[in-house]
């Protein structure tokens, strides 16, 4: 077996250990912190950011680092722990009012995405997003098939500005 293959195969176990049963664990909540203050500052890729959201329960800011993926001239969130992402569930909460930083500060509004674009957004969202792809039950050159299978597993949300609700709600 080759190096490559092992290394991958640890990297892969240990993001599950650190999102075993759903929920960053101690560890990961720690470099989920650090990331995001990186995408933050704007010093990494422009497909990385970190999303600020009003917590659903506390109503305070939280701070989420995420992968922004583009398709079709749109760009995209998509919740790589599925349905229990807490962002995720944040933005149903609330109206999805957040802000993305990456060097400069942009309101946004989170809708989710129900059209049958999502298998090739969630595609997409695996070739930008290394970090997230152990926790999706298959690979990211895969069949777009095989997407359609999972899509109803992982929440899709359109990035708009906050001014176009009405244009954001279309399918």
């Amino acid at each position: 077996m080759g190096v490559a293959i092992m290394l991958d195969r640890a990297v892969k176990a240990f993001k599950s250990w650190q999102y075993r049963g759903g929920r960053p664990r101690r560890w990961a909540r720690i470099e989920n912190r650090l990331w995001a203050l990186a995408f933050a500052a704007g010093i990494m890729p422009n497909r990385a950011a970190m999303l600020e959201i009003r917590g659903r329960k506390s109503g305070r800011l939280i701070s989420f680092p995420v992968a922004i993926a583009e398709h079709d001239g749109e760009r995209y969130l998509v919740a790589m722990l599925g349905e229990k992402t807490n962002w995720a569930l944040n933005a149903r909460a609330g109206d999805g009012r957040a802000v993305l930083r990456h060097g400069r500060r942009e309101e946004i509004r989170l809708t989710e995405e129900l059209s049958d674009r999502r298998a090739a957004i969630l595609r997409r969202y695996l070739q930008v997003a290394p970090g997230a792809r152990p926790h999706f039950p298959i690979d990211r050159h895969a069949a777009l098939e095989e997407f359609e299978r999972i899509v109803d597993r992982y929440p899709v949300f359109r990035i708009t500005s906050p001014e176009n609700r009405s244009s954001a709600t279309s399918p």
